[in-house]
């Protein structure tokens, strides 16, 4: 909110009258608030592991203090910048939560945890000019992306010295699919714990992630982000190249839904030979 300024004359004497010249509080307008060029609160829920965590993208500035209120007007977040990175203020912030596993923090109290509802970012720029925007958080999480490696199911499990080691052996060229996202997520107890019935759901985008990792543990990791209209990715060759017969790659399915919450589903493949 606008930052009161208070301003006061002292009493001028007279050799008659005693006259009190007082200025009230001046009230800024909301218009002189200057909203951040992008503010965002939203989940991801790693569908593959069982984990929610909450995440925000806020840009906009140069601002030396930030702060983040949820619904009721509790404050949840206070950045404030001290010495030389002051002057020099900030403008893009990220963070994302830890992200427990649901054994540890079940979907039911994570959601309750944080209540859906409008949330105000509230920043103050370098020449003490007030920031603000609301962003609306919701339960609704899409449904996990049910992918495919070459018209092959993928693997449900990817560690080779677990039990149940099921990725699918492929060849060049790989292509990963996946069917259109339209619904919120079914699992009640799961990542579905925010919104029952399932609803429609409006995707943004989708994001795919692959990883490569050779005998040097040196990762090569390709990500890219597809339209809603677009739902498969043949891996370019210059990646696939890298490996051997043998290697494993993994790969990360990323629905986004409108309001920015979104589902990952994490899987591998083996390059046949």
């Amino acid at each position: 909110m606008a930052k009161l300024n208070y301003k006061y004359l002292s009493r001028l004497i007279l050799p008659i009258t005693v006259t009190v010249f007082t200025i009230l509080p001046v009230h800024a307008d909301d218009d002189d608030e200057i909203p951040f060029d992008e503010a965002h609160l939203f989940f991801e829920l790693n569908n593959t592991d069982g984990d929610l965590g909450i995440h925000a993208l806020i840009d906009g500035g140069p601002w030396k203090r930030l702060r983040i209120e949820d619904p009721n007007e509790r404050k949840m977040l206070a950045v404030n910048v001290r010495g030389r990175l002051k002057r020099q203020g900030l403008t893009e912030f990220f963070f994302e939560s830890a992200e427990p596993t649901f054994d540890e923090l079940s979907p039911q109290d994570f959601f309750a945890r944080f209540p859906e509802g409008i949330y105000e970012v509230e920043g103050r720029t370098l020449d003490y000019q007030e920031l603000e925007s609301e962003t609306e958080i919701t339960h609704v999480m899409p449904a996990p992306p049910q992918t495919l490696v070459n018209g092959q199911p993928m693997g449900l499990q990817c560690d080779d010295e677990l039990p149940g080691y099921d990725a699918p052996e492929v060849t060049s060229p790989v292509t990963i699919s996946w069917a259109e996202v339209t619904m919120s997520h079914p699992d009640p107890f799961g990542g579905g714990a925010g919104v029952q019935p399932p609803v429609a759901v409006e995707i943004n985008n989708y994001e795919v992630v692959v990883e490569y990792e050779d005998e040097d543990e040196f990762a090569s990791v390709l990500g890219v982000i597809l339209p809603p209209s677009e739902t498969s990715m043949t891996i370019p060759e210059e990646l696939i190249g890298l490996a051997e017969p043998g290697d494993a790659f993994k790969f990360e399915v990323l629905a986004r839904e409108e309001s920015y919450n979104q589902t990952a589903t994490e899987s591998c493949f083996v390059l046949a030979d």
